[in-house]
């Protein structure tokens, strides 16, 4: 029935086609670090007007929350005009009938048709692959990532002397969601300042780390939630925000103090696509602004003002 192969060619081709790859990629245009909905939107964009673009995701799976909604409900909403990108990767959804222009798709069906138009594209993914650290440059510009296996860290101090390696491209990608870690990296060598991260007295990458993983935070930075704001800020907010580094989705959120938006995605999908217009423009030469990341934290209020109180967040303790 099959035809005849014997172990060592199942070996040697999976080695063989992984390492070739791999060796192309070590230097890209692009690094898209997280494979949630923004990161797979944006690479999707870029790969199609061939920019070569490398995902790096933690995980051995792609697509980070975007497979269930809320709650551990596999049911996840979208805002108009969020659902044309279902219509253009064939989604199946349906309106709430209890509310105009919210709509409703089975989350597997919407995160794997997400999934496959990046591979579509031409997205290369490097999976179980942990961002450690940032290639930096003359006067801070980022160039790339600094890269391990994911199981490494999971393994005890004394038997992971394993070295990490490093990746170039032109300019990195942030899609890590709340946590923000290459931003933090940023923070950390004070490149970049995050309010946000100040206010929780978060001063090393370390720190956040420990703070992100403490149960019931998310992250010490973005605001609380309120979804009829947040998605409109998250895209307004995508963008470039040091030479080299770029912001989407949920690291926005972080990176500016922004109300969170829970179980739509909208918000996620439509940044991602706002992320790689930018980026092309300026891979193409164009002039891009560079956001500000404190002239940008005020908050929405819900007489329509702007809240600039000062904001103190007590970080929680570490568990004994």
């Amino acid at each position: 029935m099959f035809s005849p192969a014997g172990e060592k060619d199942v070996t040697r081709a999976i080695v063989d086609s992984y390492m070739k790859q791999f060796d192309e990629y070590v230097e890209s245009d692009v690094i898209v670090v997280g494979a949630g909905p923004a990161g797979l939107s944006t690479a999707k964009v870029l790969a199609e007007n061939d920019v070569k673009t490398i995902v790096l995701e933690r995980n051995n799976y792609l697509g980070g929350g975007f497979w269930l909604g809320g709650f551990l409900m596999n049911k996840l909403t979208a805002r108009a005009p969020a659902q044309e990108i279902w219509d253009e990767q064939g989604v199946d959804y349906e309106e709430y009938e209890e509310a105009d222009d919210l709509f409703i798709a089975d989350a597997p069906h919407a995160c794997s048709a997400a999934i496959k138009e990046a591979c579509d594209a031409g997205v290369v993914f490097q999976n179980m692959t942990e961002f450690q650290d940032l290639v930096i440059r003359e006067k801070g510009a980022v160039r790339g990532a600094v890269i391990n296996w994911t199981p490494v860290s999971a393994l005890p101090r004394e038997i992971t002397c394993v070295d990490p390696i490093a990746i170039e491209s032109k300019i990195l990608v942030d899609a890590t969601g709340h946590q923000a870690e290459p931003l933090t990296k940023l923070h950390e060598r004070r490149y970049v300042s995050v309010p946000g991260f100040e206010d929780a007295g978060i001063q090393t990458f370390e720190d956040a780390q420990a703070f992100n993983t403490h149960a019931g935070h998310d992250s010490p930075a973005h605001d609380s939630m309120w979804v009829d704001k947040s998605e409109d800020a998250v895209v307004e907010n995508t963008g470039k925000v040091h030479d080299g580094l770029y912001l989407t989705g949920m690291s926005v959120c972080t990176a500016f103090g922004l109300p969170r938006m829970g179980p739509t995605f909208g918000g996620m999908l439509i940044s991602g696509r706002r992320c790689a217009e930018l980026i092309m423009k300026d891979l193409n030469g164009e002039e891009v602004d560079t956001l500000d990341l404190r002239a940008r934290t005020q908050r929405p209020t819900p007489n329509g003002g702007q809240d600039t109180t000062e904001r103190v967040i007590e970080r929680p303790a570490k568990p004994e």
